[in-house]
């Protein structure tokens, strides 16, 4: 298990020593009250089971499709992995509302970090950035997972909703993940290639499916590469197997 900790080399922005890990458009106001409204909300979630896995040279992510409101399933097609940097990835667990805006948050701060510094973030710094952003109280009930590829190789983050932050060689998120990672445990293997993590990662999906309420119909994937992230669904699971 690994901290991104390490902020040396930052590089200087207008004269100064500017934080790289801090939000590009400025800090969040009023974190206290959106706290305290998220505790409460009752808005759409993803109860839900996500899946990171370092595949070599790539990573793979899965996720289920499920989305619900108290006890009542209310999509059956929802996407809970997305694109948020050329060659980065972010799952999605908790509040749907709270998890889109965290979503379009990270693409324009990628965005904007590329074109004030001429250069891509990179996964350490996006992984800090999303922590620092959950930690600020705006995308409160929020576990993401996030997978990403950069100049020192492949990378998965586990971030809790609070925004901790660990680097991990798999990771799980979500109500379905002590099923998930049950299978992680007994299939990972160490550069196991892409198709190899994309079918351990089916089988852990698959197994939430089977006992997690939250969990279920169908399955979405993301293979994060240095050339792109390609994401796909399929919603006979059993398909992939």
């Amino acid at each position: 298990m690994r901290t991104p900790a390490d902020q040396s080399g930052l590089d200087p922005l207008s004269g100064d020593q500017s934080d790289v890990f801090g939000p590009e458009l400025g800090e969040f106001p009023h974190a206290d009250e959106r706290r305290s409204q998220a505790a409460t909300d009752e808005g759409m979630k993803t109860g839900t089971t996500t899946v990171g896995i370092d595949a070599g040279d790539a990573v793979v992510l899965a996720t289920d499709m499920r989305a619900s409101m108290g006890n009542m399933v209310s999509s059956k097609d929802v996407q809970k992995v997305e694109q948020i940097h050329p060659t980065g990835a972010l799952t999605i667990a908790g509040s749907v509302s709270a998890a889109q805006s965290l979503i379009e948050t990270l693409k324009a701060e990628s965005n904007l970090f590329e074109v004030r510094r001429s250069k891509q973030m990179s996964m350490q710094a996006l992984s800090t950035l999303t922590g620092n952003l959950l930690r600020s109280g705006a995308f409160f009930i929020v576990s993401p997972i996030l997978g990403g590829v950069d100049d020192t190789g492949s990378h998965v983050y586990s971030i809790d909703a609070l925004g901790g932050t660990t680097e991990e060689d798999y990771a799980v998120s979500g109500s379905g993940s002590q099923f998930a990672l049950g299978v992680l445990e007994q299939e990972f293997e160490e550069d196991m290639g892409v198709e190899a993590a994309k079918d351990v990662a089916t089988k852990c999906i698959k197994s939430a499916m089977e006992r997690d309420t939250a969990s279920g119909n169908g399955i979405n994937i993301a293979v994060v590469t240095d050339e792109g992230v390609d994401v796909t669904k399929e919603k006979d699971i059993d398909a992939l197997l």
